[in-house]
Order: structure tokens, then sequence, then C-alpha cells
């Protein structure tokens, strides 16, 4: 999290008593039962200075992004203390380039899954406009029609409704066949971002640019499309441009490598892409999540995994890459791949044991590539106990994917992150230049055809 001031420990070590602690996951052991094969949390007493980090820092250093960066790695290379609760909190006060001071929270993923997690990190804000009031997410808007103003509709009504229930058994069956194939055998091809078996434990660089949202909102519009489309759409163009490099790369071509086309004929990339599968749409569940500590909020994992294919080529037209998505997304929409790789790894944990369904989902992530989100942030600018935010910047690690892309907005920005094992992408600001380059040709292409 970015700040516009510098940062007070005591400020936040008050706010983080008013707020996170309240949590029971955030206030409890992780400890083993009498059995010692079945892990249970307790409750204990929280102790802020064992959480709170503060370093030493430098005001005359060099370069402080790389070193944000480099502090953020050093990370990746230890452990969170299994001793205290499992959580962290660093504070930077360090000048970036877009940010007076950072502040660095890491939590343990048994804690719960993304959603619940960026629920509680939505706890800890307030709106800048209003210090009382908890940020505003997005919520879809349902389209409502009357009979009389359709009433020409109701008899298509039957023939429709049959010809998506087809689609989506259709598209769940094939969703179903193609994760347990992945599970067993099919793999992604061997591309240079394709990590290699056993690497969850390797570090990882997290890096991270923003762009305007309102370019992508104009792509959206433009199309009839979703954000969601256009981000993906933005992503795989950016990584087939990285792609196409790094195979130029390696023939030693000396001539220049983006100016042909050096992609195998058919590449197999595919991301995991974890879906919320409570009730609540989305992030819209913060609000029950966070104004009742103790009621049943769906704490922990909920959330199925879904296989997102992304087509890597070279397009002579920059919005195939959006048309490309809307489609991919569109048929995923039409599945129930999420609530059954949800279900399915709920039973195997409850008849065979939380190991084998552990190893079930190793073998899917060592199969693809990379895990990718897109999550929707406030509308306003908010505040961290008392800090107002200049960008938020969401991650992960500890599993085995040399490259997860994650994209989150925050007013009229959007931010998007890659954590990357540098065995896989060594360069990854090449990569971000890559993604920004390909969201400027899109946006380009879209005011050239309405011009």
């Amino acid at each position: 999290m970015g700040c516009k001031t510098k940062i007070n420990p005591q400020v936040v070590k008050a706010g983080l008593e008013e707020t996170l602690i309240k949590h029971p996951r955030f206030s409890s052991l992780q400890v083993k039962d009498q059995k010692g094969d079945q892990m249970r949390w307790v409750p204990t007493i929280v102790n802020l200075d064992d959480h709170v980090c503060v370093p030493d820092l430098d005001p005359n250093m060099e370069s402080p992004d790389i070193f944000v960066e480099d502090y953020i790695s050093d990370l990746t290379r230890t452990t969170i203390d299994m001793s205290k609760p499992l959580w962290e909190l660093h504070l930077l006060n360090v000048r970036v380039s877009n940010s007076e001071s950072v502040a660095i929270l890491r939590i343990h993923h048994s804690i719960g899954d993304g959603v619940y997690l960026m629920s509680i990190v939505f706890s800890l804000t307030r709106k800048t406009s209003d210090p009382n009031a908890l940020p505003s997410i997005p919520v879809k808007k349902k389209k409502v029609t009357t009979i009389s103003k359709n009433s020409d509709r109701l008899l298509w009504l039957p023939f429709k409704s049959l010809g998506v229930t087809y689609r989506l058994m259709r598209n769940t069956l094939m969703d179903i066949f193609a994760f347990k194939c992945t599970s067993l055998f099919l793999e992604d091809t061997k591309t240079p971002l394709k990590g290699a078996p056993e690497m969850e434990c390797t570090p990882r660089r997290f890096v991270w640019r923003t762009f305007s949202l309102d370019d992508i909102k104009l792509v959206k519009h433009a199309m009839n499309m979703t954000v969601n489309d256009v981000v993906l759409g933005v992503t795989a163009a950016g990584l087939s441009r990285y792609l196409n490099r790094r195979y130029g790369e390696k023939e030693n071509d000396k001539g220049s490598t983006e100016e042909r086309n050096n992609l195998p004929k058919s590449t197999r990339l595919r991301a995991t892409l974890a879906v919320n599968i409570r009730s609540s749409v989305g992030i819209q569940a913060f609000s029950e999540i966070t104004e009742n500590y103790k009621a049943d909020a769906k704490r922990g994992n909920w959330t199925g995994t879904v296989l997102l294919p992304f087509n890597i080529a070279l397009r002579d037209d920059p919005l195939d890459y959006v048309r490309e998505a809307k489609t991919i997304v569109d048929r995923k929409k039409l599945s129930l791949e999420a609530i059954y790789t949800y279900g399915g790894a709920a039973l195997i944990v409850k008849f065979i044991g939380i190991k084998a369904a552990s190893a079930l989902l190793k073998k899917v992530f060592t199969h693809t590539t990379m895990s990718f989100s897109n999550m929707v942030g406030p509308l306003e600018e908010i505040s961290f106990c008392g800090y107002a935010m200049t960008y938020l910047a969401t991650s992960v690690y500890g599993h085995p994917h040399g490259i997860t892309i994650h994209f989150i907005s925050y007013i009229n920005k959007i931010t998007i992150v890659l954590a990357v094992d540098e065995k896989c992408v060594p360069d990854p600001h090449q990569l971000c230049n890559d993604i920004e380059e390909s969201l400027k040709l899109i946006k380009n292409a879209v005011e050239a055809r309405e011009a």
C-alpha cells in the first residue's frame, strides 16, 4: 500500500487494535490437534510489537524503488513465524516514485482466500472524505425488464432457456474433462514463462505498474465489453509481445526480434483463476465480514479453480486480442467449472484427506503456466489507519507458478502486479512495458476505428 505521507507506527498500531485483531483468525494461533493430523485455530493475545516491523532506513539511499522491490523479495525467502498469529505488517518510511511511504501486509493464505483477505484489508481502510465510512466497491447492476415491454419475447424464452441449458451442460462437461486431464497429464507448452517443478519455495520478485482505468473503459465502451474482457485481452497481447522477443533472443537473431513472428505455431498457455463461490458477488461480501466479527461470514477458502486459456499469437489487428478474450470469458461464464472444482476438492479433503487434495491441486498448478486475477477496488480515495493511499498492489507467492499476474482497480487507476521467479522472467519490468504498450496499441486502434 502506497501512502501520501510518512507513517507513524504508533498511529497504525492503534488503528489495528480497533480493526484487524478483532478478526478471529488474526488473533489466533494455528496448532495441531491431539491426534496431530488436523490443524485448528486457538485464540491468543496479540502483541502488536511482534507483528509490526519498522526497519531503520537510510533516507539518502540511491534507489528507493529498487530497495522496496528487494525488501519484498527478501520476505519471500522467509516464512511466517507459526508461534504467533499468521500475519505481519512492514512499514517503510521511504519515498518512492508514487508515494511517500509503503506499508507491506503479509498474510498467510490459510487464514482465507483472496476475497476474504481483501475484505479484511478493506476493513482497515476508510473513505478519506468520511473517516467513519467503509470503502465503496462497485456493484454489478442487474438489468430489470418489464413484461409489458418484452411481451413479444416471452414466446422465445423456453427455446432460449433450452439453448442456454445445453451450452451450460456442454461447457461444464468439457471443462471438467479438461481439468481432470490437466491434473493427470495435460501440460502447457514449455515456454520461457513455464516454471520448473518444485518451484513453490523459490523467491519471487514483485513489480507493479499503474495504468489509467479510463483507457480500459474507453475500449470497454467502444467494443461493448467488460473491464475484465479488456484486461484479459491486454494481458494476452502483452504476453505475446514478450514471448515473441524471448523466442527471438533464443534464436540469437541479430535483427529486430519484434518485427517478425518468432512464436511457435501453436502454444498452449493457461492460467489458474480462483473464482469466489459465495452467494454474495465478489468483494461485496466484505461489509458482512467486517461489520459483525462474530458472524459466520464464510471465512477460510470458498473458491473454485478455473483454467483460463490465453491465445499467444501476433495479430495484425490489436482489437483481435480483446475479441478473443471476450469469447473465452463468455464461454467460461456459462460453465459450472468453479463449483465442480470447489466441491470436488471438498469431497477429497473429507474422504481422503488434505494431503491428497493438495497433491491434486499442485498437479494442476505445475501443468499450467501462471496464475491470474482481476479485482475491483474502491471507487474513491481511501485511508489506511488515517493515511491516504495512492495505490494498492496485491499478490501471492508460495505456489508452483513462475509468474502470477494480478490486476486491482483504485479510483480511476488500475494497477498490475507481477510476481515472478526471475529464472522464468528475468526482466519483469520489460513485461510490464509490453503490457503497457499493448494497451496503448489497443486504445489507438479503437480511436482510429471511431475517427
